[in-house]
This record gives C-alpha cells, structure tokens and sequence, in this order.
C-alpha cells in the first residue's frame, strides 16, 4: 500500500475504530455512515488540505483506493 493510502487507512481507521484494507467498501458495507463520513472528510482536510465537496462523499468514501485518488488529484 503506498504511503499515501497507509495514511488514509489510518485516519478512517481512527474515526471508525477497526482496520480497513485499500479495497474494503466503505459506505456499501457499513462501516462508514453519515457521521463518520463527515469526521473522515474533516480529517483528510486538515491532512492534506483537500475538501471533499458534499455531493461527492459517496463517491470519494467508496474505499481507501477512491479517495486517495481524489486526494492525490485534489491536493
């Protein structure tokens, strides 16, 4: 897993407290929610400095893989 992506897992998995692999589906599977899904957002835009526009957290929150790709195009 790059560096970016190690980055990532760990700040998802700080807020929903379990381990996630790179291609886990986040929001489909359940473990990330509304709640934390804005906690996730508001951590990467502290990391990172890129925010995840609102009607896009779906999109970008589908895995680990999918928002380090937002991330590394949006940073």
């Amino acid at each position: 897993m790059s560096d970016l992506k190690q980055k990532l897992a760990e700040i998802i998995e700080s807020v929903i407290g379990t381990s996630v692999a790179h291609d886990d589906l986040l929001i489909e599977s359940g473990l990330v929610d509304s709640m934390t899904a804005v906690d996730i957002v508001m951590a990467v835009k502290t990391e990172f400095g890129c925010k995840v526009p609102a009607t896009e957290i779906d999109e970008h929150l589908e895995s680990v893989d999918a928002l380090a790709a937002f991330v590394q195009n949006n940073r």
